[in-house]
This record gives C-alpha cells, structure tokens and sequence, in this order.
C-alpha cells in the first residue's frame, strides 16, 4: 500500500468500503463482525482511523484441568486438515513475533472463555511498533492494555489467561473472521466513527479506490435528494441505477 493510496482510503469509511466490496462479490463484504472498541481504551489524540497491512496470528484450542474438555474427534480432524503447519518456534511468544507497523489480528476458537491477548501481551506488541490489534475472541487486563496507547478491539473480556484453553499455532496465515477471510497483507481499516473495523484484499486496494468517488457520491445525492422530499426509488433510480 503505498503513501497516496492510504491518503485515499482515509477519506472513506468502512461501511464506504463494505459497499464497494459488496459489488465486487468478495465474501463477507470485508466485515469484521461483532469485534468492537474496548472501554475507556480512546483518547482525544487518536485519529479518526487506524490503517494498516494486516498481520495474524491463528490460535487452536488447548485442554488443562480447568478447561478439560477438548474439541471432538471430528472438529480436531476438520481443524487439522483446514489449518496451516505451526510456525511459531517453541517457547517463543507470539508477541514476540510481531510484525510492525501492521494490524494484527488474533483468531481464536470460537465459544472459549479464555483470553488471548493480555496486559504483557498487548505491551510487548506495542513496543515492536504494531499499530492496533483486533482479536476475534477475547481479552484481560484492560487497564495495562489502554496504557498501550494502541486501539484494541475485541469480541469480549475474560479474567483467564490464554494457556487454559487455547495455544498460538501459526502466525502470517490465512484466518476467517465471520464470512470475510483475512490474509497477511491484506488492508485493515479500524474505523471508530462507523464502530466497525474492515479488511480489503490486498489484490482489490486500488479497484476499491477507483470504485468509492462514485459510489460515495451517489449516495450523497440519493441523501441530498430524500432530505429534499424524494422518495428513496425515486433517489435511487436516478443515482444508483
């Protein structure tokens, strides 16, 4: 992504680029679904949207006597078959390996109580320079991760560390995130003024670019128009048609 295209992207919002992915038939539209803005973790100094490449990190769930039950044979066999080879050296951190000046985000399983990212987690990724961090699961020690000075987004809070249920596996790799499948290198936009955060496939940046001027403007007549008094078929035949 170059200088003048994140200048471009910045001037829209997510739901700007869910539309112009929309038409572009990309699954999921670039939803990042029901992950949201933490408590108290925004100052007046953040800007307006955080973006950046992405960058991931896949985690697989992890059986200890506090959490004992693990997936079933056939889930365990699906993830095998679906998941990447792990490449996360053993004893090192995923943190460790983060990737700066990228949006990390954090797949975790589905339904665990666990969280993923905590208090030194979250610091240690903020010193190697990561942007934001958006996790599809769960996180703690909400405290030290808004002394990070980064955005982090996530599904829920937890008061249990990720070793009881849950282990990183692979960093770099492809993860699914509701319907919209997310790639290293793909774009992640972290927009507050839409609650939303989305990401566009790398291949599609500039086709989303040279999409959004019309798209956007046509909906500023369509809404120029329906303050005016027109009814909303009237407005869009004559701008969306």
């Amino acid at each position: 992504m170059s200088t003048a295209q994140l200048e471009a992207l910045s001037a829209y919002t997510a739901c700007d680029i869910s539309d112009a992915l929309l038409k572009l038939s990309v699954p999921g539209a670039g939803f990042l679904p029901n992950i949201l803005p933490l408590p108290q973790t925004t100052t007046p100094h953040q800007p307006a949207k955080y973006i950046a490449p992405a960058s991931t990190v896949l985690f697989l769930p992890h059986s200890t006597p506090s959490f004992p039950n693990p997936p079933p044979p056939l889930d365990t066999l699906t993830t095998a078959l679906t998941t990447p080879l792990p490449n996360i050296p053993p004893g090192v951190p995923y943190a460790d390996l983060a990737v700066p000046g990228t949006i990390m985000l954090l797949s975790q399983p589905a339904d665990q109580h666990c969280a993923v990212l905590g208090g030194i987690m979250a610091a240690r990724i903020a010193a190697r320079g990561v942007r934001g961090v958006l996790v599809d699961g769960r996180v703690r020690d909400l405290g030290e991760i808004r002394g990070t000075g980064i955005p982090v987004w996530s599904k829920g809070v937890s008061t249990v560390g990720a070793g009881a249920q849950t282990k990183a596996w692979a960093v770099g790799c492809e993860v699914q995130v509701g319907e919209t499948v997310v790639r290293t290198g793909d774009i992640i936009m972290i927009d507050p003024s839409s609650h939303a955060a989305v990401s566009i496939p790398a291949e599609l940046l500039q086709r989303v670019l040279d999409m959004l001027p019309r798209l956007t403007a046509a909906d500023e007549n369509v809404l120029r128009e329906v303050k005016e008094g027109l009814d909303v078929a009237g407005a869009f035949k004559r701008w969306r048609s």
